[in-house]
């Protein structure tokens, strides 16, 4: 679409943007995101706010720093993230106890 527009588009950066850079109508995505669901006979409640959750639940899994994701999310305090993905991390600190602790077993033996 930036090739396509490229004397009218501004790059701001948005994921759902118009073909003028500028950012798409939430109603606009949402009622497209709905057919699509609909389309692929998928009755989940799914949202484009769902795919910034699953994003960081990926990052999460993938081992990459809380610091790095607040970053990423834009979030200017890391309590927030925290906050909100605590579930995950502490997820993630016990996968990291038990690999630590199959280390050391494996030292041992």
């Amino acid at each position: 679409m930036k090739l396509k527009n490229r004397l009218v588009y501004h790059v701001y950066g948005f994921i759902f943007a118009r073909e003028d850079g500028h950012p798409q109508l939430r109603k606009v995505v949402e009622t497209r995101l709905k057919r699509l669901l609909k389309k692929a006979e998928l009755e989940k409640n799914i949202t484009p706010h769902s795919f910034r959750h699953t994003h960081t639940s990926l990052l999460i899994e993938a081992g990459v720093g809380i610091k790095e994701i607040q970053q990423r999310l834009g979030h200017t305090d890391i309590n927030t993230t925290m906050n909100i993905y605590a579930h995950m991390t502490a997820n993630m600190e016990e996968k990291a106890s038990q690999q630590f602790s199959k280390l050391m077993k494996d030292l041992l033996l």
